[in-house]
């Protein structure tokens, strides 16, 4: 009798032990939005629950987006940024996006929190991407209307073509967010956006060269003109003038020099333009800037207000489009002190753009783009940025 005890027990146990090792392991969850609504607090619910990376502790301090254990962006730091951001979008027409993306991703450390979700939480790193692509577009959609309004008044803004060019915009701008929304993880959306910026990047290091500036006589010759009239204090006399309006032609005068563009294939590359910029999250000022160099040949004293109003138009549309149909959500407190900062340096750069050399315009756009392009190439698509980031 006691045998057959023995033997039931020692049964007992190696089947208690068999049915363990087969229970599957399965992890506590939050189980709950957490007070936060839409996509994102459905995301949150359904993520795991506890301390570690990629995980969510319903018990720490509320970060980004309200969520707990999220980066907590110094609002001193955002503001210096977002300074930065306005600035450098205002003087070039491009990199507004960009640079605010640089900041969301790295220097706030947003990227790397949406990314340990990858594998613990594939939806809430999705819904976290396309909540950065949104927050980036709401600085550049700031500085885009002021630049645009000032450019403007200074007669540097060829509005004719950034109506063009922002018309067709409109479509690329509605149809990506509803096509990518919720679809993109962080990696790919950082691989792709430094693939973009460095060949762009390249191809304006191209037009910096003596055979690339030797196609854009006019461009140089307006260039200089109004690089003279700064000079002497009268730059505003001869801006922008339209001299022809048509179906497949419309010409403007800029400090003499004439210029041209068909409005049919300017909506065109609004289109692509739009569609490749609201996939990144970004402005697409990085492209306009080379459509409205090297294809209509303008000088960079008129490429910036140009490319501004351009990006104003897919912008609104853009945002419209992540917070109606991707369910993207908004940091209010964050955006709001960025967008003091875009405020004021977006009415510093069309002041200080003048004073800059037109050829040191490019150089700097040149710069900025391989930089940022090889370092979230690197970081996407291998997992370390190859310079610092």
């Amino acid at each position: 009798m006691a045998v057959l005890t023995l033997v039931l027990l020692l049964a007992g146990l190696v089947l208690g032990a068999l049915t363990a090792g087969a229970a599957p392991d399965k992890q506590a969850i939050v189980g709950s939005a957490l007070g936060l609504e839409g996509k994102l607090g459905a995301a949150i619910a359904k993520a795991p629950a506890g301390a570690g990376a990629g995980q969510i502790d319903s018990s720490a301090p509320r970060g980004f987006l309200g969520i707990p254990g999220a980066p907590q962006v110094n609002p001193i730091l955002a503001f210096l940024w977002a300074v930065w951001v306005g600035w450098i979008f205002s003087t070039v027409g491009a990199f507004g996006g960009i640079m605010a993306g640089v900041g969301h991703m790295t220097i706030f450390g947003l990227g790397d929190y949406a990314k340990s979700f990858k594998k613990t939480a594939p939806e809430l790193n999705k819904v976290l991407t396309d909540c950065i692509r949104m927050a980036n577009q709401w600085l550049v959609g700031l500085s885009s209307a002021i630049s645009s309004l000032n450019y403007l008044r200074s007669k540097r803004l060829a509005w004719p073509l950034g109506l063009a060019l922002g018309a067709g915009s409109l479509f690329g701008a509605v149809v990506i967010p509803i096509m990518t929304g919720g679809k993109i993880s962080f990696s790919q959306y950082q691989g792709w956006f430094g693939v973009a910026v460095f060949v762009v990047g390249g191809f304006l290091l191209y037009e910096t060269t003596p055979k690339g500036q030797a196609g854009k006589k006019a461009a140089k010759a307006a260039a200089q003109a109004f690089e003279k009239s700064v000079k002497e204090g009268g730059e505003s006399a001869q801006g922008i003038a339209v001299k022809k309006w048509g179906l497949t032609r419309i010409e403007f005068s800029f400090f003499g020099v004439e210029f041209g563009f068909n409005p049919f294939w300017a909506f065109i590359g609004g289109v692509l333009i739009a569609a490749i910029s609201s996939f990144l999250g970004v402005g697409g000022g990085f492209l306009y800037v080379p459509y409205l160099t090297s294809i209509v040949g303008l000088p960079m004293f008129v490429v910036a207000g140009t490319s501004a109003l351009a990006v104003l138009l897919s912008m609104v549309t853009s945002i419209a489009s992540y917070l109606n149909f991707a369910g993207a959500a908004v940091d209010w407190a964050l955006i709001g002190v960025e967008l003091v900062g875009i405020f004021i340096g977006s009415m510093v750069g069309p002041r200080t753009q003048k004073y800059i050399p037109d050829i040191w315009l490019k150089r700097l756009f040149v710069v900025l783009a391989l930089y940022v392009g090889l370092g979230y190439f690197s970081k996407g698509f291998f997992g370390q940025s190859w310079v610092p980031m």
